[in-house]
C-alpha cells in the first residue's frame, strides 16, 4: 500500500468532490480518480458509489474516517523513529542483585547519563539465580552483580561480553548499641544477635564457605534474623538488632562516622567482584558496557 493514498482518502473526505480534491493534491483528476481506484483495490472494497455525473464517498468509509487519521499519524510517528533511530534514548533494562543495586548503580548511572543524556534505565533487582535466568533468557539486555573472586566468573557463552567495574568487600559490622559490646581487639561476644543471610542466597553460599561467624544461621549462636537483602541488613544493624555482612561500599560512611564498627580485622572479610554483563547484539548494551570499563 502507498502512503499516499491514505492522505488521497482524507482530503476526499474533507472536500466531499474529486474536482477540488485532486487540485489540493496537486494531481489531475484522472490520476487522482486512478491512485483512489488504486486504494480500493487494496481494500477490496469500493469507497466511492459512482453514479453518472456524480460521485459519492460511501458511509462506511466517512464512518471511519478518525481511525484512518489515527492509522497515518502513527505510521508517520513509526516512519520518523526508524529514519531518526538514537540508540542513546534507549531503554536498557538490567538485571542486579539487590546489593549493587543500592550501593554500585548510583554511580553507573551518573556517568552514563553524562555520556548518553536519553538514556534511560529499568532496573528488575533479584537474587542472583534469578537476575541470571532474567539474562540468559533474554528478558534483560545486561547484568549487574557481585562474584566471589573464589567462585570465579558466570559461564554464559560467547554471545556475552563480561566487564569488571570494580572490587567491594563482605565485612562483618555492628552498629547501635551493641557497638559498646565489641572489646579491644574488635572481638564480639559468640551469642551477640546476628542478622544473618539465608545459605542457599549468594551471599549465605560465599560466607558458608568460609565458615564465616555471624554470616549463616549454621555459622551463628544467636541469629536473630535472617534476610537475604544486604540493604535491610544493614539498617537493622544501624539500630543495633545484630552483628551482619554487608558490602563495605554500603557501609563506608557509616563506618567513617561511627555509627557502625567494622569487625573485619577480627572475622575477616571476603573480596567481591562488581561485574557487568552485556548481550552483545544489543548495541546500547554493548556501547554502555564498552563506556563502564573505562571509568572516565
Amino acid at each position: 500500500m502507498d502512503m499516499q493514498w491514505l492522505d488521497d482518502v482524507l482530503v476526499l473526505l474533507e472536500e466531499g468532490n474529486m474536482t477540488r480534491a485532486a487540485a489540493r493534491r496537486n494531481i489531475t483528476q484522472p490520476a487522482f480518480s486512478r491512485r483512489i481506484r488504486s486504494f480500493e483495490d487494496w481494500l477490496g472494497v469500493d469507497v466511492l458509489e459512482r453514479k453518472t455525473n456524480r460521485i459519492k464517498v460511501s458511509q462506511a468509509l466517512a464512518t471511519n474516517e478518525g481511525e484512518i487519521r489515527a492509522l497515518v499519524a502513527r505510521l508517520k510517528e513509526l516512519r520518523t523513529k526508524i529514519a531518526h533511530h538514537d540508540p542513546a534514548a534507549s531503554v536498557v533494562t538490567i538485571a542486579a542483585q539487590h546489593s549493587p543495586v543500592f550501593s554500585t548503580f548510583p554511580d553507573m548511572g551518573l556517568r552514563a547519563r553524562a555520556a548518553f543524556p536519553g538514556i534511560r534505565f529499568r532496573m528488575r533487582a533479584g537474587n542472583l539465580n534469578d537476575c541470571a535466568s532474567l539474562f540468559l533468557r533474554g528478558d534483560t539486555s545486561m547484568l549487574l552483580c557481585y562474584e566471589a573472586q573464589g567462585v570465579g566468573p558466570i559461564s554464559f557463552g560467547s554471545g556475552v561480553l563480561r566487564e569488571l567495574w570494580g572490587q567491594d568487600y563482605l565485612i562483618p559490622v555492628v552498629g547501635g548499641i551493641l557497638r559498646y559490646s565489641v572489646r579491644d581487639n574488635r572481638e564480639i561476644p559468640e551469642d551477640t544477635p546476628a542478622i544473618v543471610y539465608p545459605e542457599n542466597s549468594y551471599f549465605g553460599q560465599v560466607l558458608s564457605k568460609n565458615a564465616r561467624v555471624f554470616g549463616t544461621a549454621g555459622c551463628s549462636i544467636n541469629p536473630f534474623c535472617q534476610t537475604a537483602f544486604s540493604s535491610g541488613a544493614r539498617e537493622m544493624v544501624l539500630k543495633g538488632l545484630g552483628v551482619g555482612w554487608v558490602p563495605f561500599s554500603m557501609a563506608h560512611r557509616e563506618i567513617e562516622s561511627g555509627d557502625l564498627i567494622s569487625l573485619s580485622n577480627q572475622y575477616g572479610q571476603e573480596p567481591l567482584d562488581v561485574v557487568i554483563y552485556a548481550h552483545k547484539e544489543v548495541e546500547m548494551a554493548t556501547k554502555l558496557i564498552e563506556f563502564w570499563a573505562k571509568k572516565v
